[in-house]
């Protein structure tokens, strides 16, 4: 979706709004219309981003996404995998306790495919993406302290490198 139209029109009305009031009016009209421009393409982004959203709430297993691809935008469907057998309840995650004094907040980027699945996932558990996360590194962190640090484990198709001395 090119947002360059929507953008050129409103400068045509902001011209023709402006013409009647003059010449100078009608300059710094023209002037406040370009100076506006990222502004207006982030505002087009806002109310885009919004209608996917809302799209996303009235839609069972599916979300609609906005992504940017070269600065403009583009709608994605993304459909949750079928499942026939019903998710288990979902367990409280060590993090998302009473205990917990406070939360962080973390930019977090991912490819747009994992993002995809791990959406899904959470669809199909009945949680946000957020808390399917903070689950996922809370269970990997588990596993992780159970097991020992991953590298000290050697097994059928693990490689040592390294040098020798005799």
């Amino acid at each position: 979706m090119e947002l360059s139209e929507y953008i050129e029109t409103l400068r045509r009305e902001v011209a023709a709004v402006t013409r009647v009031a003059g010449d100078d009016v009608a300059r710094a009209g023209q002037m406040i219309a370009e100076a506006l421009d990222s502004s207006i393409r982030l505002t087009l982004l806002d109310v885009l981003s919004g209608a996917a959203a809302e799209i996303t709430s009235r839609l069972e297993d599916t979300a609609v996404e906005l992504r940017l691809s070269s600065g403009d935008p583009a709608f994605v469907v993304v459909r949750a995998p079928q499942d026939v057998t019903p998710p288990p309840p979902p367990e409280p995650a060590r993090g998302e306790g009473e205990e917990e004094t406070g939360t962080s907040r973390v930019t977090l980027r991912l490819p747009d495919g994992l993002k995809a699945r791990a959406e899904a996932a959470a669809a199909l558990e009945g949680l946000s993406l957020n808390a399917w996360l903070v689950r996922a590194a809370s269970r990997a962190l588990d596993g992780r302290s159970e097991a020992g640090p991953a590298s000290s484990r050697r097994g059928p198709g693990q490689r040592i490198t390294g040098f020798a001395r005799s």
